[in-house]
């Protein structure tokens, strides 16, 4: 895969992004909104997904996995997340960013502060027929 392809890719979904929200789905602490969704051109089986999560002050989501399949990209757009991946936890601020491989699981994902809310904007490469692009961890 070419770097362009990825950046291009990026590009896309920040400036879905700021266009607003397609999609909501609304839970306590967190609002998920899907902000792009496309097959792959050039990678066949292969699509990426952006998604904006805004959490509350405190606010956390369930222990989870992601499909597995999926390589993430992570960009704290406000605010701080906390976050434990297999027993590594990291603060990351706004302007930080991370990836992930496939079958990371995600034991803590927080907003970091108490007072503030804070955004993330996950964008995700995986098999274009995954179903679930999150499963709780039990």
């Amino acid at each position: 895969m070419k770097i362009r392809t990825i950046i291009a890719a990026n590009c896309a979904a920040l400036a879905i992004l700021m266009a607003g929200p397609m999609y909501v789905h609304d839970a306590e602490a967190q609002t998920i909104t899907k902000n792009f969704q496309a097959a792959i051109p050039n990678i066949p089986g292969k699509s990426l997904i952006a998604l904006e999560v805004d959490y509350a002050p405190n606010a956390a989501s369930a222990p989870h996995t992601h499909a597995s399949s999926a390589f993430i990209y992570a960009y704290v757009v406000s605010g701080a997340i906390e976050k434990v991946n297999d027993g590594e936890m990291r603060i990351y601020r706004a302007g930080e960013s991370w990836s992930e491989p496939p079958g990371v699981a995600h034991s803590i994902s927080r907003n970091a502060s108490t007072t503030e809310p804070a955004k993330l904007l996950a964008v995700f490469v995986l098999d274009t027929n995954d179903k679930a692009l999150t499963t709780p961890i039990k």
